[in-house]
């Protein structure tokens, strides 16, 4: 309990009288201070029981006394001890009554009472108060230690939530409520998302002080993790500011949620090497080896259908796009992509991602294997699953054009996602669904989209891939001689060309449409062939001649 005025005139030694304020004396004492100055308000912190003697004072001026007590009232003193046969024989009534009027408890010190024992009196309390709360918050610490190493982080906040009489909640890196204690706190808990959201934009360590919902409580809410990026956080609810002992309390669960935070992610990094050896023996085909090496890590991922998700930022995926253009059109074989620089996962939209879908699997309750590759991340996740509804999720927001905040969430980087699904698959099909998601995440670059599903390839067209600049070229080179032909106005050869092709040859259909005789068509379709210098015979120059009329005709 903490020090009041009420304990004061208890005291059996100092022999206090209270004379006015009876109703207030549970009020907190925070300090004994002695001043005869006529106003000491600016020497005040608030909380203090001012001793006086009214050396300097007219105490019996009733106006003077009501300035000067309404002055203490509003610097927050929490009461006045006046010493009798000192200037004054008995307590002046003027006095009395001003604080009778402000409601300010007065308390009548006797000759024989020394103001220092008053305040050896209130030190002593204070004292004692501070050591019940190092006790009692040692005593705390040791409680939320076992349930932390007993229970996990479960039964540490039940332990807390005792501690402060209130309620205690945990979230993830992602903002989701991980635990409460107790149960009926996780609504109100994850009404605070918002919240918990804003801490993570500020650099751990950090924390705030919110009024709930409604006002409902004060809640305090701490990031939790040693690194740039907050890996979790923790709310704390309670009727009233916490007091020492709870303060103990919640420092020690933020401390020991810390510790278990910094060995999760040891372990997050040990597992992540396992899932690249066994995402290297699943593309080399070998499943059950890579099964073997699991073991339970996974539970039933590595034999239930599975997507395969390859993500890149932006500007990787840029340079490899820009490498594999100029590997085009220099060489007929493309020649591997220039390496580009490992991105940081801390601070990057992959890490995001990464964030993104293994905290949906975990609320899910999925097994999910995530797996940084260079400059590149890969994603094995349930069909159907909430990662893989997490991850489109998420590049659906960007795509939408929402990345204000996705950017804060990756440290204010303005870098974004360039992704791609395989169709489902399985362990047997590992290297397929690889290249699948290659290829998915190829035409979302040209397409300069964020996301695409390889069965938006197989289910659409082909022309929309021919927009690419290297084919737009070839293609331009491959028509330029049957242009200049047609601008020096020697014929339409273009134009019967595509008549032609896209009757299938059929020269009376196809000179109908141009509104020619089939004569001058079949002269026009040599003329091509001489100028081309290729057969219009061979179905490999008519598919890349009708090709490259379409790419010159999507521009």
């Amino acid at each position: 309990m903490p020090l009041t005025l009420a304990s004061l005139v208890h005291h059996s030694a100092l022999k206090l009288t209270v004379r006015a304020g009876e109703d207030r004396l549970d009020v907190p004492v925070r300090w004994a201070h002695v001043s005869e100055l006529a106003d000491p308000v600016p020497y005040m912190e608030g909380g203090e029981l001012l001793l006086i003697t009214a050396l300097k004072l007219d105490a019996e001026d009733p106006e003077a006394m009501r300035r000067y007590v309404r002055r203490l009232a509003g610097a927050g003193v929490v009461g006045i001890g006046f010493a009798v046969g000192v200037n004054y024989e008995e307590t002046p009534k003027a006095l009395v009554d001003a604080c009778a009027e402000e409601d300010l408890p007065l308390l009548e010190v006797p000759r024989r009472t020394p103001f220092l024992a008053i305040s050896k009196a209130v030190s002593a309390a204070i004292a004692a108060e501070q050591y019940r709360a190092v006790t009692a918050g040692f005593a705390a610490q040791r409680e939320l230690t076992k349930q932390a190493l007993n229970s996990g982080p479960e039964g540490l906040l039940a332990a807390l939530a005792a501690q402060v009489d209130g309620w205690a909640a945990l979230y993830d890196a992602s903002g989701a409520v991980v635990a409460t204690a107790p149960e009926w706190a996780l609504r109100r808990a994850a009404r605070l998302t918002a919240e918990v959201e804003r801490l993570r934009e500020r650099p751990a360590p950090a924390s705030s002080v919110v009024g709930g919902p409604d006002h409902e409580d004060r809640v305090e809410l701490h990031s939790i993790g040693t690194g740039r990026r907050p890996r979790a956080a923790l709310a704390v609810g309670t009727a009233a500011t916490l007091g020492t002992a709870e303060r103990y309390a919640v420092h020690s669960a933020i401390a020991l949620l810390t510790l278990t935070t910094e060995r999760s992610r040891s372990l997050h990094a040990a597992e992540q090497r396992v899932g690249v050896a066994v995402l290297r023996m699943l593309l080399a085909g070998e499943p059950d080896h890579a099964r073997a090496v699991a073991g339970d890590l996974y539970g039933t991922l590595l034999d239930a259908p599975f997507r395969m998700i390859v993500a890149e930022s932006a500007s990787a995926s840029a340079a490899r796009a820009h490498a594999d253009a100029h590997a085009r059109v220099t060489a007929a074989k493309p020649a591997p992509a220039a390496p580009v620089p490992a991105v940081d996962a801390a601070g990057d939209p992959l890490g995001a991602l990464a964030e993104t879908v293994e905290s949906a699997a975990a609320r899910a309750g999925e097994a999910v294997l995530v797996v940084p590759e260079g400059e590149r991340l890969v994603v094995l996740a349930t069909d159907g699953g909430a990662a893989v509804a997490a991850c489109t999720a998420f590049a659906a927001a960007l795509e939408a054009g929402r990345t204000k905040e996705l950017r804060d969430q990756t440290g204010g980087e303005e870098d974004e996602l360039i992704v791609g699904l395989s169709a489902p698959s399985g362990p047997i099909a590992a290297a397929a669904a690889y290249k699948q998601a290659e290829q998915a995440l190829s035409v979302a670059r040209r397409r300069g989209r964020v996301c695409v599903e390889h069965e938006q390839l197989a289910s659409g067209s082909v022309l929309p891939l021919l927009a690419d600049d290297a084919v737009k070229a070839f293609a331009d080179g491959l028509l330029r001689a049957l242009h200049e032909h047609d601008a020096n106005g020697r014929g339409d050869l273009v134009a019967s060309l595509r008549a032609w092709l896209s009757r299938h040859g059929q020269w009376d259909a196809a000179a109908a449409d141009l509104g020619v005789h089939r004569h001058t068509l079949r002269y026009r379709m040599r003329r091509v062939e001489e100028i081309l210098g290729r057969s219009l015979d061979d179905p490999d120059v008519r598919m890349e001649l009708w090709l490259a009329l379409k790419a010159t005709s999507t521009e």
